[in-house]
């Protein structure tokens, strides 16, 4: 089977620290690789992969601001299109804007959802329904107008990713720094829980940071920035909880398992997928509001940080993922 994966291209394939995109493709590029898969990955130029790398775009345009992204993502799309007539079957984990090409090539193209950015790129999507295959990355995130072949929830490399017995003394948050993913309401827990917060992600929104996380930094509310793998570790397995307080239907939320597999509970806001990766009580709990967050706190010393563990071990692992997406790849071509 010769599988090509077209990567984004605003970080490397895997990502220096942010990408959640790119993370995932290139855990699913490299464990398809295990499987002795023939894949080819088409990235940027800087990406490191066992796979076949095929790039139009050296470096990412996030980190290069005289790349112009829309040239470089036509130029990127096109490359592989081009090449279609040499694979079985095209994964595309780049929005919408492939598909607009599969209708012009006899290769069949996979389309794993990473999230709707808004209802405006829903047109594009019904147009292929039925010509082309659809991966959900949870129910949550099913748009009740298009068909799924399948849900495939996100992986990660749990030997990465340490299992820390002990409590930490401190709440951490992580993601990107912006109003969907509820910084500010994370700051205003830990204030009331009289607790230490860790912030770290990319600064999305600068006004947002600049209004509503800055004037609240202190020696106990601290902005460490964007972190790598290994920080990223010791950040997330070090803490007493995740706090998790997004204001917006999340497709997934990858920083969620990777605090569980270092045995840290989460608490999050309960919208979008969160009842399919938290088990209440279990690795973590759901709450409505700051109120609820910041009393659910003193709950988390019931949670065994083991069963966190356990929970991306039996759900959330690089090869559950893979599996299920050679599954997936197995079938689309045995009705093509």
């Amino acid at each position: 089977m010769k599988v090509a994966i077209i990567s984004p291209i605003a970080w490397r394939t895997p990502p220096r620290h942010y990408g959640p995109w790119e993370r995932v493709v290139s855990l699913l590029a490299e464990g398809l690789v295990k499987e002795n898969i023939d894949v080819t990955l088409y990235a940027t130029g800087d990406s490191i992969t066992n796979a076949k790398l095929r790039s139009v775009c050296k470096a990412p345009y996030e980190e290069d601001r005289e790349l112009d992204a829309k040239v470089w993502e036509s130029l990127h799309i096109s490359e592989i299109m081009e090449q279609a007539n040499e694979f079985d079957i095209i994964h595309n984990n780049y929005d919408f804007l492939p598909l607009t090409y599969s209708g012009l090539i006899k290769t069949p193209v996979l389309t794993t959802i990473h999230g709707f950015s808004s209802a405006k790129i829903l047109p594009v999507y019904k147009k292929y329904n039925k010509k082309t295959q659809y991966v959900s990355i949870s129910n949550a995130d099913r748009n009740s107008e298009l068909d799924y072949i399948r849900t495939v929830y996100h992986g990660i490399d749990i030997e990465k990713f340490t299992l820390n017995k002990q409590r930490g003394n401190y709440l951490v948050y992580f993601g990107r720094i912006h109003r969907d993913k509820g910084t500010f309401e994370a700051i205003q827990v830990a204030k009331k829980a009289k607790m230490k917060l860790m912030i770290a992600g990319i600064v999305q929104d600068q006004v947002y940071y600049k209004n509503c996380v800055e004037p609240y930094l202190n020696e106990d509310i601290c902005y460490i920035g964007s972190v790598g793998p290994e920080e990223r570790n010791k950040v997330l397995g070090n803490a007493y909880a995740l706090l998790h307080p997004i204001n917006f239907n999340e497709p997934f939320g990858l920083s969620i398992v990777e605090a569980m597999a270092c045995g840290t509970p989460v608490i999050a806001f309960n919208k979008g997928s969160m009842p399919e990766l938290i088990q209440e009580g279990i690795n973590g709990f759901m709450v409505s509001n700051i109120a609820e967050m910041t009393e659910k706190i003193k709950d988390i010393i019931n949670i065994s940080r083991e069963d966190c563990r356990k929970t991306v071990e039996c759900r959330f692992t690089q090869e559950k993922m893979v599996k299920e997406y050679i599954e997936v790849y197995k079938e689309i071509l045995q009705n093509s």
